[in-house]
């Protein structure tokens, strides 16, 4: 018997959302792949610390986009595709999702440009869903405060609400794939309602 297809379940959000934990938690319970962006490979682990880390050279906005896109084609050859081949199901902390919101609405640069970016740089593999966990800005700096910023946090609160609305506009605009979660609530309570959308949406693994 064939293996049941894989399914690519993406999580997105602004930093402090929670995000990660939540797709931890939902790999856990579908017996997922768990991975992220940027940096899930050997290759975008070295594209991960020239893009986020402080005190790195200065990165051109259209560079910073073709950067991703190459950590975002690595880790679809080495880690998304084959398990999704395997008929294993795979949860993104982060995915294309991401390069929209942050270098299109954040950055400014033209959506369709950046969409034929993303689709050329996966070979087309779009997630079977996006689930975004929505907190406001306000409660993303408390949860953050006290860690260092990276240097897409310390691009300033009108770049991240940028962020935070094209993350929304996306989510309204693409229904049918993208999932939109309270993230306010306790671990526990965004993990049931991620883990219910997710099911009414996808069902399970067989």
């Amino acid at each position: 018997m064939a293996s049941a297809p894989g399914r690519l379940i993406a999580l997105e959000g602004i930093d402090g959302c929670g995000k990660s934990t939540q797709a931890r938690l939902l790999a856990d319970r579908l017996g997922a792949v768990l991975t992220f962006e940027p940096g899930a490979t050997a290759l975008g682990g070295s594209l991960r610390k020239l893009l986020l880390e402080p005190g790195q050279a200065p990165v051109h906005e259209r560079a910073e986009a073709l950067l991703m896109a190459a950590d975002r084609a690595q880790h679809v050859a080495e880690v998304v595709q084959p398990a999704l081949d395997r008929g294993s199901w795979v949860v993104s902390d982060r995915y294309s999702g991401s390069t929209m919101a942050y270098q299109g609405y954040g950055r400014g640069l033209d959506r369709e440009e950046l969409s034929r970016l993303v689709a050329w740089a996966t070979g087309g593999l779009a997630p079977d869903l996006s689930v975004l966990v929505e907190v406001d800005l306000a409660l993303s700096l408390s949860r953050r405060r006290g860690s260092a910023d990276d240097r897409m946090e310390g691009q300033g609160d009108g770049f991240l609400q940028r962020v935070a609305d094209g993350y929304r506009r996306m989510a309204d605009r693409e229904e049918a794939t993208w999932l939109v979660v309270d993230g306010t609530g306790t671990v526990e309570q965004v993990a049931a309602e991620v883990w219910a959308g997710v099911r009414d949406r996808l069902g399970e693994p067989q």
